[in-house]
């Protein structure tokens, strides 16, 4: 059950990284349209938030090394990261 949340906030998580930086930022500072960026930017900020947190109790709870945790957090800054983790590391763990 916490794998499948864990799943499914990472995928959450690089859907609002992607929102963040492909439609609101450019909103933002293109067509002066500021409230998206304050909407989607605070729902990536939980997500984010969650996400860390959620890999850390998940690598706990299975006994995962902090190297795979490490793995996990850079993917997260990293655009597309969260969907590749989700592939190669939580599909079929």
């Amino acid at each position: 059950m916490l794998l499948k949340i864990f799943r499914a906030t990472a995928i959450l998580e690089g859907l609002s990284y992607l929102m963040l930086f492909g439609i609101s930022m450019p909103l933002k500072y293109m067509a002066q349209l500021p409230k998206p960026n304050i909407y989607i930017g605070n729902a990536h900020g939980v997500l984010f938030i969650a996400f860390v947190l959620l890999a850390a109790l998940v690598c706990w709870k299975k006994k995962w090394s902090i190297k795979r945790f490490i793995i996990f957090f850079i993917a997260s800054l990293l655009p597309f990261g969260t969907f590749y983790i989700d592939q190669k590391y939580l599909k079929n763990p």
